[in-house]
């Protein structure tokens, strides 16, 4: 009888936390499943009461996502209100803390803040930084009667990684993505084991940390396997579980994001082109602009950095992938013509309506942990003793 195996995998957005606790020999739609507020959401709450109240505040941690937390913090600073903060949650507003303490942040190291937190007359309130919660889905899963221990543990987050001074953040990232992309063009190229995680990426190796807690809690086996990957090529490699752009030999997979938008050019399965944006950034207008560039092969980096983007990479394509390519796009909206469109993200309706005519994917029936179901499926491909376990519950490949 084979043994069920047990996968935790957390897609962490700007806007939610995707959580679906996979268990091999049932179908995927009786899987458990939570979404719900993101860590950085939860920040950003926690401080602003503070603020509200007039409290001090003390973070700890480990670097995370900014955003809507970041914007907390500063506001609660320019309100007159001290935040201190030791370094490596800082690093959450600034790889470089000089710029952090600009911020009037005062930064502290661990020994000073744990005296804090152990004082008597002790009023700050103490926020701690992460994006993965291990106590509260621990918590969670225990308040439904669900064993949290675990055969494997995989997280997704978006990371710029840490940037050299005076190097542009969405230059640095975009880089990173293009070397990984070259070496190895396909969606799962984002994702790596706990222990072969680039130094560079500072908030995945940060997760690390915190998902050791969890097993540690859970009591499940701490040499379990640990996955890490970026949220975008999750979502991607997540829509591929549809069948209707499974079946495609040539697609684009765009992934509208809560901050950020990606969008993959994917010819039998391999990426021939991709491009990350800010959503905030673009109209439905811009964004079919830099789709059907995208398609015809004619954006360009430097394009979509000035435009306030990360940035755009084209990659040979080979004689194979010629044959199967589309005609290229056309000049003016209502001749234009692209590969099969796929959509999924949170801001999906972004471009509903468009003249390029997207599909929606929903993988499995739920377009909100197509994630999750990248993450599964980046655990088949880069580990042959899970495989087995995951295969028989997810599409056939393309």
């Amino acid at each position: 009888m084979t043994t069920s195996r047990r996968i935790l995998a957390v897609d962490v957005g700007t806007g939610t936390q995707d959580i679906l606790l996979f268990e091999s020999g049932k179908t995927i739609e009786n899987c458990f499943k939570m979404v719900m507020p993101s860590p950085t959401v939860i920040v950003a709450g926690r401080v602003k009461r503070a603020t509200e109240r007039g409290q001090a505040i003390l973070l700890t941690g480990v670097t995370m996502g900014g955003g809507p937390c970041h914007w907390a913090v500063r506001d609660h600073a320019r309100a007159g209100f001290p935040v201190a903060v030791t370094p490596e949650a800082a690093r959450t507003f600034d790889d470089d803390l000089s710029m952090v303490a600009q911020m009037g942040f005062e930064i502290i190291d661990e020994d000073e803040a744990t005296h804090r937190l152990h004082k008597p007359d002790a009023d700050a309130v103490h926020i701690e930084m992460q994006d993965f919660d291990a106590q509260a889905i621990l918590t969670a899963l225990q308040a439904f009667d669900v064993d949290p221990r675990l055969d494997a543990l995989a997280i997704a987050v978006f990371d710029h990684g840490a940037a050299p001074p005076g190097v542009s953040d969405r230059r640095f990232r975009f880089d990173f993505i293009a070397k990984a992309v070259q070496h190895n063009p396909v969606p799962s190229a984002f994702a790596y084991f706990a222990q072969d995680t680039p130094a560079e990426l500072t908030r995945l190796r940060s997760v690390a940390s915190s998902a050791a807690r969890y097993l540690r809690l859970s009591g499940s086996d701490e040499r379990v396997p640990l996955l890490l990957m970026d949220t975008g090529s999750a979502a991607a490699l997540g829509s591929l579980e549809d069948p209707a752009v499974r079946a495609q030999q040539e697609c684009i997979i765009c992934n509208i994001g809560n901050f950020h938008t990606l969008a993959f050019h994917l010819v039998r399965g391999k990426i021939v082109g991709l491009f990350e944006h800010h959503t905030g950034e673009i109209s439905q207008q811009r964004l079919e602009d830099l789709l059907v560039k995208l398609a015809d092969g004619t954006l360009t980096n430097e394009e979509v950095f000035a435009d306030s983007g990360h940035g755009a990479l084209l990659l040979p394509v080979s004689e194979v992938q010629k044959g199967l390519r589309l005609r290229p796009a056309q000049q003016g909206q209502e001749s234009r013509s692209l590969p099969f469109l796929a959509v999924t993200g949170p801001r999906r309706a972004l471009l509903r309506g468009s003249a390029l005519h997207p599909y929606e994917a929903t993988p499995h029936g739920d377009m909100m942990i197509a994630g999750c179901f990248g993450l599964l499926r980046a655990f088949a491909d880069l580990d042959p003793q899970l495989a087995p376990s995951i295969e028989p519950s997810l599409l056939a490949r393309l």
